[in-house]
């Protein structure tokens, strides 16, 4: 067994399948969840594991080149927005839809157990060399 990291063995090895331009879509549990892409759904009851604890845990993982998100987030969730903006200094935001049309290419999708709204990114894979 791993003694740190994360331990959620379908997310660790989803993680571990990811290249360079890879998509990962970090989402709320009401964010419609496209076919496709591999999911691996953490959502345990409302709120946990919680949207910020998804996001930090993964970036202590991945290497992130860019980011996207709802521009809807700014007003409706500012928790969520300010979280974003202290992770990725060049944040691109898109309309809601556009972000769910975007997130059908992701090639991962992490469902956590967030309930405030448009707690959603969609994270690009960077290569640590």
């Amino acid at each position: 067994m791993k003694k740190g990291g994360i331990l959620n063995r379908h997310l660790s090895g989803a993680l571990a399948e990811l290249g360079h331009g890879d998509g990962v879509l970090v989402c709320d549990a009401g964010m419609p969840i496209p076919d496709g892409p591999r999911v691996v759904d953490l959502a345990f009851r409302a709120g946990v594991p919680s949207f910020a604890e998804v996001v930090e845990g993964l970036l202590a993982e991945l290497v992130v080149e860019g980011a996207t998100a709802a521009a809807e987030v700014r007003e409706a969730n500012p928790a969520a927005a300010e979280l974003l903006a202290g992770h990725f200094a060049e944040l691109t935001f898109v309309s809601h839809e556009e972000l769910k049309r975007l997130s059908a290419g992701a090639r991962l999708v992490v469902r956590t157990g967030e309930a405030r709204p448009y707690a959603n990114v969609l994270l690009r894979c960077g290569v640590f060399f």
